[in-house]
C-alpha cells in the first residue's frame, strides 16, 4: 500500500496548486500485502481528492479534467523507472558475488580432491609395504613379511615349548606313579589353589589314565569290578611281581584315587563358593569340572543341594486337602470353575519366582549355563510339579469324573501360564528373548506332564462317559415316565417303537447301575441325584417305582440348554488341552452322543408321545384335546438349539477332515429330517382331527335352522348365527389360540396349519350347504353363518391369497348371498360372470386346487336348494345356467 505521504491533496493555502507526486520505495513493493490494483487506486484517489478540495462544490458542474491524473501517473512512472535502475544495480552486484563464491567453491573442491588422492596413494603404499607386494617397494615388502613370519615362528616355538614342558611334566608324573606309586607333582599342582592349575591337573589326570590303559593293562583287568570309575576297595596299590624283587604299582587305582580326591575337593570348593555367593569362584570350579568329567557332578550338586528341593521335599508329599466346598463345585456341572487347586497353585507360583532368580545365578556361575538350567528345569517339572499334579488329579478322580476333567483343565492352563511367563522373562537370557533350546525344553516338559492322561482315546472316552452320565441323570425322570407310558400303551403306534423303548430302558437302568456302583464317590452320587432331582435315596432299587407326574414327561427348554452347555464345556476343554491332532474324530464322537441323547432320546420321544396323542384324536367321536401341541413348540425350540450348536460349535472343528465333516453333516441332516417328518405328521394329525370334529359338528345341524317356522320369526331374527355355527366358531377359536401359543410364531408352520384348516373347513361348508333346503328367511341365517365363518378365518394369520379380496374365503359370502338375492339380481350376477370358473370348491386340503369362484354346477346346486327354486322365474334362471 502507498504511504500516507503519497497524497497530493493539501488544505494549506500557501502550498502550490500543483500536487506533489507520490513517494514510495522498493520496500513498499517487497511487502507480501502489495496488490497492484490497490496501488493504482491509491494513485488515482490522491489526484481526484486534490482536485475536489481545490474546486469545491462547483466541481460537480465542470467537465472531467484528466491533467491531475496524468501528472500523478507520470511522476509515478518516473519514480518506478528510478527504482528499476536501483534494482538492476543491486542485481548486478549480487550476481557478481555469486560468481565469485562459485569460483572459490570450485577451487576448494579441486584442492580437497588432490589431498584425498594423495592420502589414498599413501595408504596403498603402506598396505603394499606390509603385504610385501609391489614392484617398486620390494625392500619395504620384505621387511613386513619378515616381521609377520617371525611372529608366527615365535608363536609356534612357544606352543612347542609348552607342549614339551607339558610332556616332560606328564612323563615325570607317570614315572612317579609307575615307579614310586605317588602322584605328588599333581598334588602340588592341585594344592596351588589357582583355577588354571586345577584345570591342568584334571587334564593331566585324564592323560595319565589313557597312558595307564595302554602301558599297564594288567591293572585295568584287575579292577574290572570297580564302580563309577573308581576303586571299589581300599587295598594297597603295591603288589610284588612274579620274582618278588620289586613291587608293582596299580597305576589305575592311584590315578583314580587322585581324580576322586580332585573332584571332591572341587565340589566342596564349589559348594563353599555357592554359600558365599562367590560367582567367580563357582565359575572357575564349574569350568574345571566341565573339563574333568563334563560337569555332570557339579550340576548334580547344584541341583540336588538346592534349597527349593530341600524345603519342598516334605511339602510335595503332603496329602491334598483343600476346601470341601471347592471340590463339590468341581463335581457340580452347573457350578462355575473354582480355579486351580490351592497347593498346586502355591507350588507353581513359587517355581516361577525360584526359576527366575536361579537363572541369573546359573548365568553367572556356569560357563555352560544352558545345560545347567535344563537340568534344573527337568528336576522342577519331573519331581516337584509332577508329583503334586499326580496327587491333585488322583484326589479329583476320587471326587468325580467331571472334577478330574475340570482339575486337569485348570492345572494344564495354570502350568501353561507358568511356561509362558518363563519364556517371556527370558531366564538366563534376561532381558533378551529366551533361547530356542530352553523354550523347546519347557514345551517338552509341559507335554510330558500330561502325556499319561491323553494316551490314545482315553481322554475323549472319559469326556464321553462323563457327558453320558450327566445326560442320563438329567433325563432319568423323563425316560422313566415314557418307558412306563410305552409299557402301558396299547395303540398300534406304541407297539412299533420297540427300539425307542429299549433306549429309554437302557438309559434309565444305566443311571441306576451307576448309582449302585462301588467305585462312585459320595460326592458324585449326590451330584447325580441332584441333577436327576430325586433327592438322596439310600435304596436305589426304589428308583424304578419312583412317583412321577405329567410334567416329568414334557420337554423342558432349560434342561436342553443345560445339556448343550455341558457339551460346549467339554468341547472347549478339549480345545484348550489340545490333546491330539484327531480333533475331528473327537467332535464326531460328541456329535453321536448329542444326536443320540438329545435328538433321539429326548426330542423324538416327545414327538412320538405327541403323535400318539394326536392319533387318538382322529376318531371324531369326542372333541379333540390339543394338550399335546405345547410340547411340539418346545421340541422345535430344542431342535433349533441343537442344530445351531452343531453348526456353530462342532462342524467348524471338523474342517481338517472333509470326510468326517460330510459324515457329521449327513447324520445331522438325517436326524433333523426325521424330527421334521414327525412334526409334520403331528400337524397333519391335528388338521385331520380338527376337520373330523368340524364335520361331526356340521352333521348335527338341524334342518329347521334354515327353514324357521312362522311363529318363531321374532326369536329367530335376534340370533346372530345358528347353534352349530357358534359351536364350530368356538371350537376353531380355541384351536387357533392353542396353535398360536404352541407353534413357533416366527416360522411358516403355524401359517400353513391354519391355512389348511381354514380351506378344509371351507370345503366342508360348501358341501354342507348343498344338503339343506333353505327358505326365504332361512337364507338370512345362511348369510349370517357364512359371514361368521369368513370373518373368523380372515382374522387368522393365514396365506394372503385365500384371505385377500376375491380370494377363496369370499366364496363363502357368495354362497350365502345365493340364498337371499332375488331372481333379477341372481340373473344379473350370472351375467356379470360371478358364476364362471372351474369346479373345485369342494376340496378339503389341496389349496392349489381351490378356486376363488363358484362353478356353474355349484351355483345350480345351491340355487336348487331354495324353496322358490320351482317358480317360473327361478326355473328360467336355472335353465339359463
Amino acid at each position: 500500500m502507498m504511504p500516507d505521504n503519497a497524497s497530493i491533496a493539501s488544505s494549506n493555502p500557501s502550498r502550490s496548486i500543483f500536487p506533489k507526486g507520490p513517494s514510495f520505495t522498493l520496500e513498499d513493493f517487497s511487502s507480501r500485502d502489495f496488490i497492484v490494483k490497490e496501488f493504482i487506486e491509491a494513485l488515482s484517489d490522491s489526484a481526484i481528492s486534490g482536485r475536489r478540495s481545490a474546486t469545491g462544490t462547483a466541481a460537480s458542474n465542470q467537465p472531467f479534467d484528466p491533467k491531475p491524473l496524468i501528472r500523478t501517473f507520470e511522476h509515478a512512472q518516473r519514480r518506478l523507472g528510478e527504482l528499476s535502475g536501483d534494482l538492476e544495480i543491486r542485481e548486478n552486484e549480487l550476481s557478481a558475488a555469486v560468481r565469485r563464491a562459485e569460483a572459490q567453491h570450485s577451487q576448494n573442491l579441486t584442492t580437497l580432491g588432490r589431498k584425498l588422492r594423495q592420502t589414498i596413494e599413501s595408504f596403498q603404499q603402506l598396505d603394499t609395504s606390509l603385504n610385501g607386494s609391489g614392484g617398486g617397494l620390494e625392500n619395504a615388502g620384505g621387511t613386513g613379511n619378515m616381521a609377520v613370519e617371525t611372529g608366527k615362528r615365535l608363536e609356534e616355538l612357544d606352543r612347542q615349548r609348552r607342549r614339551a614342558l607339558d610332556a616332560h611334566f606328564l612323563l615325570e608324573c607317570w614315572e612317579g606313579v609307575c615307579n614310586r606309586g605317588e602322584i605328588s607333582l599333581l598334588e602340588n599342582l592341585r594344592r596351588s589353589g589357582t583355577g588354571e592349575a586345577k584345570v591342568r591337573s584334571a587334564h593331566i589326570a585324564r592323560q595319565l589314565l589313557r597312558i595307564s590303559q595302554r602301558l599297564d593293562p594288567q591293572s585295568w583287568h584287575e579292577n574290572a569290578g570297580t564302580t563309577n570309575g573308581y576303586a571299589a576297595n581300599d587295598s594297597s596299590s603295591e603288589e610284588l611281581n612274579a620274582e618278588g624283587s620289586a613291587p608293582r604299582r596299580n597305576t589305575r587305582e592311584i590315578i583314580e584315587k587322585f581324580s576322586e580326591t580332585l573332584e571332591k575337593d572341587l565340589l566342596k570348593q564349589f559348594d563353599d563358593f555357592y554359600r558365599k555367593a562367590n560367582f567367580e569362584g563357582m565359575r572357575d570350579c564349574a569350568n574345571v569340572l566341565q573339563d574333568f568329567n563334563g560337569g555332570a557332578s557339579v550340576i548334580a550338586l547344584f541341583v540336588n543341594q538346592h534349597q527349593f528341593f530341600i524345603d519342598r521335599s516334605q511339602l510335595v508329599t503332603e496329602e491334598v486337602g483343600g476346601d470341601p466346598e471347592s471340590w463339590e463345585k468341581l463335581a457340580d456341572p452347573d457350578a462355575e470353575l473354582p480355579g486351580v487347586e490351592s497347593s498346586l497353585q502355591s507350588l507353581i507360583d513359587e517355581v516361577k519366582v525360584v526359576v527366575q532368580e536361579e537363572s541369573a545365578i546359573i548365568r553367572r556361575a556356569f560357563p555352560y549355563y544352558e545345560q545347567v538350567l535344563g537340568k534344573f528345569l527337568q528336576r522342577v517339572f519331573q519331581q516337584s510339579i509332577q508329583q503334586r499334579l499326580e496327587m491333585v488329579l488322583e484326589k479329583a478322580s476320587g471326587v468325580s469324573s467331571l472334577a478330574f476333567l475340570r482339575c486337569l483343565q485348570s492345572s494344564r492352563g495354570y502350568i501353561s501360564t507358568l511356561v509362558d511367563d518363563l519364556k517371556a522373562h527370558g531366564l538366563t537370557e534376561h532381558p533378551d528373548t529366551i533361547s530356542s533350546q530352553t523354550a523347546l525344553l519347557l514345551d517338552q516338559q509341559l507335554e510330558e506332564l500330561f502325556v499319561p492322561y491323553f494316551v490314545g482315546s482315553s481322554y475323549i472316552e472319559r469326556e464321553r462317559r462323563t457327558l453320558e452320565e450327566l445326560f442320563n441323570a438329567l433325563l432319568f425322570k423323563f425316560h422313566t415316565f415314557h418307558a412306563r407310558r410305552k409299557k402301558a400303551a396299547t395303540t398300534f403306534m406304541a407297539s412299533l417303537s420297540r427300539q425307542e423303548t429299549e433306549l429309554l430302558s437302557s438309559s434309565r437302568d444305566g443311571f441306576i447301575n451307576r448309582l449302585e456302583s462301588a467305585d462312585i464317590s459320595p460326592i458324585q452320587r449326590r451330584m447325580l441325584q441332584q441333577v436327576a432331582k430325586i433327592g438322596e435315596i439310600p435304596d436305589t432299587a426304589r428308583l424304578a417305582e419312583i412317583k412321577l407326574n405329567e410334567e416329568d414327561g414334557l420337554p423342558n427348554l432349560s434342561d436342553a440348554k443345560r445339556m448343550l452347555k455341558w457339551l460346549a464345556e467339554a468341547v472347549g476343554r478339549g480345545l484348550e488341552l489340545s490333546v491330539n491332532s484327531d480333533t475331528h474324530k473327537d467332535v464326531s464322537a460328541l456329535l453321536n452322543l448329542l444326536l443320540s441323547n438329545m435328538g433321539e432320546g429326548y426330542v423324538e420321544v416327545c414327538l412320538d408321545a405327541a403323535l400318539e396323542a394326536a392319533t387318538t384324536q382322529e376318531s371324531g367321536k369326542t372333541e379333540p384335546d390339543f394338550a399335546y401341541l405345547p410340547s411340539v413348540r418346545t421340541t422345535i425350540s430344542i431342535t433349533t438349539l441343537m442344530v445351531m450348536c452343531v453348526h456353530a460349535v462342532l462342524l467348524p472343528l471338523a474342517t481338517a477332515s472333509i470326510t468326517t465333516r460330510r459324515d457329521m453333516e449327513k447324520r445331522t441332516s438325517q436326524r433333523t429330517a426325521g424330527i421334521e417328518e414327525k412334526i409334520n405328521s403331528i400337524e397333519q394329525k391335528t388338521i385331520d382331527a380338527t376337520l373330523a370334529w368340524v364335520g361331526r359338528l356340521l352333521s348335527g345341524q338341524k334342518k329347521n335352522d334354515f327353514r324357521p317356522r312362522e311363529g318363531d320369526n321374532a326369536a329367530w331374527l335376534e340370533q346372530l348365527q345358528t347353534p352349530t355355527c357358534a359351536s364350530i366358531c368356538t371350537f376353531l377359536g380355541r384351536l387357533h389360540n392353542i396353535a398360536r401359543t404352541s407353534l413357533p410364531a416366527s416360522g411358516a408352520n403355524i401359517r400353513q396349519v391354519l391355512t389348511e384348516i381354514a380351506l378344509g373347513t371351507r370345503g366342508l361348508l360348501l358341501e354342507h350347504f348343498k344338503r339343506f333346503a333353505v327358505s326365504g328367511p332361512g337364507g338370512l341365517m345362511v348369510t349370517k353363518d357364512m359371514t361368521q365363518y369368513a370373518d373368523l378365518f380372515k382374522s387368522w394369520d393365514i396365506d394372503d391369497e385365500p384371505r385377500g379380496p376375491g380370494g377363496a374365503l369370499d366364496v363363502l359370502l357368495e354362497v350365502g348371498s345365493l340364498f337371499v338375492i332375488g331372481t333379477e339380481a341372481l340373473r344379473e350376477r350370472i351375467r356379470g360372470g360371478a358364476a364362471s370358473g372351474a369346479t373345485g370348491g369342494s376340496g378339503t386340503g389341496a389349496r392349489a386346487q381351490v378356486e376363488a369362484k363358484l362353478s356353474v354346477q355349484e351355483v345350480r346346486a345351491y340355487v336348487s336348494r331354495r324353496e322358490d327354486s320351482n317358480t317360473v322365474a327361478m326355473q328360467q334362471v336355472l335353465n339359463a345356467l
